[in-house]
């Protein structure tokens, strides 16, 4: 199992155990962490599992992927440089310890 931490905006941290080879939101869904919604099941056809990477584990996880992933953060509210789809963050064991911001809302 690797460790996740989600910080929702209220700065209320979420530490769960995720499964390698599951998604972050996977792992945030599972463990009702507040703030991810994940309406679409994980086909990075919504903005609903946005989150913002923390600086340290930018290189491990990557920035968003051209094409689906890019358009739909484009269509979100506050992307940044650091964002991405929790659905499209496949859980390896270089991730343990990721910490994942979730944003003030979700759309």
């Amino acid at each position: 199992m690797t460790k996740v931490i989600f910080i929702t905006a209220d700065n209320q941290e979420h530490q769960v155990d995720a499964e390698n080879g599951s998604t972050a939101m996977d792992a945030a869904l599972n463990n009702m962490v507040p703030g991810i919604d994940g309406d679409c099941g994980g086909m990075a056809a919504c903005g609903t599992c946005h989150v913002f990477v923390d600086p340290q584990f930018s290189d491990k996880v990557g920035a968003a992927a051209e094409g689906l992933e890019a358009d739909m953060l484009a269509l979100t509210d506050d992307v940044a440089e650091n964002s991405r789809l929790a659905c499209q963050i496949v859980i390896e064991d270089k991730h343990d310890g990721l910490i994942l911001r979730i944003p003030q809302g979700q759309h």
